[in-house]
């Protein structure tokens, strides 16, 4: 027996064998199935109703074993989305999103989807329990013997080798062409939160785990996917889900793909032989977007200082947004890109929100999964000792990789570059000049009221809910407003601060009051360093009124 292991299981009549049609099953088979599994010599947790409890212990021994008795209708209350999954199950345009849907079990049965979608939920839970002190943990559907033969595991002993494969999380999956749906997830929105134009497997869901640390990862990851996708609408089978997660963070979830059949006895087979792969790390892409005007020198001085201190040009993909209406600049700024690596794309002054806007929509039909937004007089600060007048770092070595360290290991939406700013800092809610009334009043009702003029000395403060340090890099999030300062901004981020809703003048005024009330409610996820690696420096000047904000 593997000591080190425990494996996490269980069983439940979903009412398949009252239904009729493709997806008709016999519980009376899954039951057999069940009782098979439970006979492999491993550490087991088992989730189960009252009425099966005499039959597990009929089968298992008390000394690697452990009980939990969860009715079918628990699910109702435990699963903190059933409402949520209830309302698009009995949706007609949900059932519509393909043909066999209406008759999947997945709309014919009201607790199929939220039992399916608990077991990321069950693995995590006894991973804290950790009622026989393993480090190693594993998923296994109760009716897995009914496709992967029990003597792998009772005769070849596969869970005796499993272990090297769960110090990353470990998903197992199988190639997936369709285009239109993934067990009934639209296809167009698997791709946008799998960031990716192309998703081309799906992840199984009945074999996965790994340690306690990567469970607690994925569970907190599974989460936020699973309440962000079912409140915009959109359902699958759990199996979208972890797809999703394979997808977004290729770092943290390694996979063994399976045949085309997409049988776990494939990866039985090749456990059972020493013959598993396991698909190799994905670097995250970073494209770099700047908005310049009627100064190639401005734009030069910006890419000395950047790429003198970081990985930006050499690791990414440039973009130039030309928003010059001096058209004999053109020459020029096509140069510069030429020999720094930069696709120029040229507009007629379209203005900083303008073409902020235009950058959001822009990067959204790329591949790359972070961008940084940056104006031509954002310079990057060379190494110095010297502290902002917030008493923070002028200088953080290494930005380019730490920032996508804390991107990946916090899943923010945007990180905000730089705590001091040019027309001030971090430390004051800007948001609050922007609102609405109705909202400032209620939001802050011992700050209700603007200045008559100028800036209010006592304006509010911003709130911070957590101060966190990586790689001696600190940061802090919660209700930090957003601007056109410079940002690293996710694939995700990006679409909900941008694409959801659309303003016919984006005013960085409007865009601050937006993600602003956004934070609040928990739709983004926004983050500020705690250093000041960003001067603003505009050397060359234009004259007033020249350059558009919209």
């Amino acid at each position: 027996m593997n000591k080190d292991l425990t494996v996490v299981t269980g069983l439940w009549d979903l009412g398949r064998g009252n239904i009729e049609g493709w997806s008709k099953r016999s519980f009376e088979t899954y039951k057999e199935r069940f009782l098979e599994l439970l006979t492999v010599d491993v550490n087991m947790c088992i989730f189960i109703p009252k009425s099966l409890e005499l039959d597990v212990w009929n089968v298992r021994k008390p000394e690697n074993t452990k009980v939990y008795i969860k009715e079918i209708s628990d699910f109702e209350t435990w699963f903190p989305f059933f409402d949520k999954v209830e309302n698009i199950r009995t949706s007609k345009d949900w059932k519509n999103t393909a043909g066999w849907l209406a008759e999947s079990p997945q709309a014919l049965l009201k607790h199929y989807n939220p039992m399916q979608m608990s077991k990321m939920f069950m693995l995590h839970d006894v991973s804290i329990f950790n009622p026989f002190s393993t480090n190693y943990f594993l998923w296994l559907d109760g009716g897995l013997t009914s496709t992967v033969h029990k003597g792998y595991f009772t005769n070849d002993n596969i869970l005796d080798k499993i272990t090297p494969y769960l110090n990353k999380f470990l998903f197992l999956s199988f190639p997936y062409e369709n285009t239109s749906e993934i067990h009934g997830f639209k296809y167009e929105a698997m791709q946008r939160y799998c960031k990716s134009d192309v998703v081309n497997y799906v992840c199984r869901g009945g074999l996965f785990g790994g340690s306690k640390k990567t469970i607690s990862k994925a569970n907190a990851l599974y989460y936020n996917i699973l309440n962000n996708t079912l409140t915009e609408g959109y359902m699958g089978a759990d199996e979208c889900l972890y797809t999703i997660m394979a997808h977004i963070e290729p770092e943290t979830y390694i996979r063994s793909e399976l045949s085309n059949s997409a049988l776990i006895s494939h990866f039985a087979e090749a456990l059972k032989n020493d013959l598993v792969t396991v698909t190799a790390n994905k670097t995250p892409s970073v494209a770099v977007y700047v908005i310049s005007f009627n100064s190639p020198a401005q734009f030069q001085a910006l890419i000395d200082s950047w790429q003198k201190n970081s990985s930006y040009i050499t690791n990414t993909d440039n973009y130039l947004l030309d928003n010059s209406n001096d058209l004999s600049t053109t020459p020029m700024y096509e140069e510069i890109c030429k020999v720094y690596n930069f696709k120029h794309i040229k507009k007629d002054n379209i203005g900083i929100c303008g073409g902020r806007q235009f950058v959001a929509e822009h990067f959204n039909e790329t591949t790359n999964d972070y961008y940084i937004f940056l104006e031509d007089d954002m310079m990057l600060n060379a190494p110095t000792t010297e502290l902002c007048s917030n008493n923070f770092p002028k200088y953080v070595p290494n930005l380019y990789e730490n920032l996508l360290d804390i991107m990946k290991k916090e899943n923010y939406d945007f990180i905000k570059m730089s705590f001091a700013e040019f027309y001030g800092n971090n430390s004051t809610q800007w948001a609050w000049y922007n609102v609405p009334q109705s909202f400032r009043e209620s939001n802050w009702p011992n700050n209700p009221k603007l200045p008559a003029t100028g800036l209010d000395p006592n304006s509010p403060s911003t709130n911070f809910k957590n101060i966190k340090t990586l790689n001696r890099v600190t940061y802090a999030d919660g209700e930090v407003y957003y601007c056109n300062w410079p940002q690293i901004v996710s694939r995700e981020g990006n679409y909900k601060i941008f694409l959801i809703t659309k303003y016919a003048h984006p005013h960085e005024q409007t865009m601050m009051s937006y993600v602003y009330q956004e934070t609040l409610k928990g739709n983004i996820k926004p983050a500020i360093l705690l250093a000041s690696p960003i001067t603003h420096n505009r050397f060359d000047h234009y004259k007033s009124g020249l350059r558009k904000e919209c």
